[in-house]
């Protein structure tokens, strides 16, 4: 009887046992249906999934905490992706995908953020298994620029463009995105080292021209232009900014013949018709200056400098009621343009 016992015994506990091994881990499904549903691109509901676990053991598990830190990121709820990852990216195992996963996306929501000098370390990490990631690369690139890392953002654009990052191809592509940053500056600067480097480098007197241009230097901008232009003589952007610069130092005869070669060269841009309808206008030849600006709009229909020259043109050729109408567009345009920018 006793032996029965014991046999019973023995038996209820290897049930038990395999019982037990029979059931799922509540935490690791719920982890690969969140992975899937993030996979789906719905992170929202992955969130959600992984909130929902009743175990209370779920809150301090890292697999739980790294992979709800990916679903904010990637549901767009930065500060929650960072409050989430940044305290257990150093518990995740070395070398592991999961911790490449946390680095990446801690760095990417860092900067997406704004707290660039934050995601630096993490871009940087990145970079030693993927350097081949142009996003990545990019984003540390303009992280070092916005932080005045300037040797460091070559460098990362450099790798990025595949040259030399002590070229002279990597200080023009460095300061364009300077210039896209508006730092005006430093990208002078940098463009200046490039001319050095390789006086015939093309686009580099180009965009030195833009910068003086826009700087109201007018004559030194003529001068960087006409020399980008002796370098490149198809430069359709060139010619135009060339003519820009006339039309600014109200020199319109000058203006015509760039604007025109620039037009030849890219006939699909509004911008040198526009400049063409304003000079046509001022020296009064408005059957011309219409011709330009209407071709300007047929481009870009939204233009609220183009409708207003035409309104101009017809009001000076008696017609009232089109120029009324430009006058509106360009009013309205000019409404739903500060609307944007509120």
């Amino acid at each position: 009887m006793k032996r029965l016992i014991f046999i019973f015994t023995l038996l209820c506990g290897f049930a038990v046992h395999s019982f037990a091994q029979a059931q799922p881990d509540p935490i690791a499904t719920a982890l690969t249906e969140a992975r899937a549903l993030i996979n789906e691109g719905n992170a929202k509901a992955a969130v959600a999934k992984l909130q929902s676990l009743p175990d209370a053991h779920a809150a301090k598990d890292i697999r739980v905490a790294h992979l709800l830190g990916v679903a904010y990121y990637q549901a767009g709820e930065l500060p929650r992706a960072i409050e989430t990852l940044a305290p257990v990216i150093d518990k995740l195992p070395q070398d592991s995908a999961q911790r490449r996963e946390a680095v990446q996306t801690l760095g990417l929501a860092y900067y997406i953020a704004g707290r660039l000098a934050d995601s630096i370390p993490f871009l940087e990490q990145t970079g030693a298994w993927a350097p081949n990631n142009h996003e990545l690369t990019y984003a540390l690139g303009m992280a070092y620029l916005q932080t005045r890392q300037t040797a460091k953002a070559r460098d990362s654009f450099a790798r990025m463009f595949r040259v030399a990052p002590d070229s002279a191809s990597a200080h023009l592509i460095t300061a364009q995105m300077m210039i896209r940053q508006e730092n005006l500056e430093f990208a002078e600067t940098e463009l200046k080292l490039a001319v050095e480097k390789d006086p015939k480098l093309p686009q580099a007197h180009y965009m030195l021209g833009q910068i003086a241009v826009f700087r109201a230097r007018y004559d030194e901008g003529v001068q960087l232009l006409e020399k980008e232009i002796a370098l490149n003589p198809a430069n359709a952007m060139a010619y135009y900014k060339l003519g820009d610069a006339y039309t600014l130092q109200l020199k319109w005869d000058e203006a015509i013949a760039p604007l025109q070669k620039s037009i030849w060269l890219n006939p699909y841009y509004s911008g040198p018709y526009i400049l063409l309808g304003k000079t046509y206008l001022k020296k009064k030849n408005l059957s011309t200056a219409e011709a330009m600006l209407k071709r300007a709009i047929q481009f870009d229909p939204n233009n609220k400098s183009a409708h207003y020259l035409l309104g101009q043109v017809y009001q000076q050729t008696a017609r009232p009621e089109d120029a009324r109408r430009e006058f509106e567009i360009a009013e309205k345009l000019k409404d739903n343009l500060d609307k944007i920018e509120q």
